[in-house]
């Protein structure tokens, strides 16, 4: 009686997963300062000076924060956000919002407004106010998930093309029910950066977090 050998032969395909980003959130510093106007010019063609990021710096009324990244094929960590607001008086005027291009559409930009806002809260401020091109849809969106709404307009507002500018407004910054608005928001954030593949730094952004609480 013959005896038939049937071999199988399976194949197995390795997916090569991709590493694992470290997000570390900090204020800007001198040593860094080449790397934000580095950022400022891919984003805005240059729209604060190396004096401008350092009067910022230095002023007590004014968050600059920058979102550094880090990588195994990465021999420093680099600059791939920044955020920055002045706080006059009652009121938290976001002034710029920056995200490097190879990183957009990865949730930083909505992580940076979050942080902006959860720094006006601490302080006390009562509102939020900032300008954005009419025509940037996407930023829009964005501010609109935090709860900004359009105030008004202005004219011819934005000098490279003479484009208007929307004014984006929101209260109750200040209120104690916002905490929990923000810990909510801070959930999607969070959850959007893991599904990007940031792993966010505990010793950065923990004490954040923790005023929530």
């Amino acid at each position: 009686m013959g005896c038939a050998s049937y071999f199988h032969f399976v194949i197995f395909s390795v997916v090569e997963l991709p590493a694992l980003k470290r997000l570390t959130l900090q204020p800007l510093t001198d040593a860094l300062l080449p790397e934000a106007l580095n950022l400022d010019q891919q984003c805005f063609g240059g729209l604060w000076t190396d004096e401008g990021y350092r009067r910022e710096m230095a002023s007590p009324n004014s968050e600059l924060l920058i979102f550094l990244a880090e990588s195994e094929a990465a021999e420093a960590p680099n600059v791939v956000a920044l955020g920055c607001y002045w706080a006059i008086l009652e009121e938290a005027h976001i002034t710029i919002v920056a995200v490097d291009p190879t990183h957009r559409r990865g949730g930083l930009g909505q992580a940076m407004v979050w942080v902006l806002l959860n720094s006006a809260h601490r302080r006390g401020l009562e509102r939020a106010t900032l300008e954005v091109r009419v025509s940037n849809e996407s930023a829009i969106a964005l501010y609109s998930k935090f709860g900004f709404q359009v105030a008004g307009q202005r004219k011819r507002y934005y000098q490279d093309n003479g484009e208007d500018a929307l004014i984006l407004w929101r209260g109750g910054l200040h209120k104690p029910e916002y905490q929990h608005e923000l810990a909510n928001q801070w959930e999607q954030t969070r959850d959007r950066l893991i599904t990007k593949n940031w792993h966010i730094d505990p010793t950065t952004f923990e004490p954040l977090i923790l005023v929530l609480d």
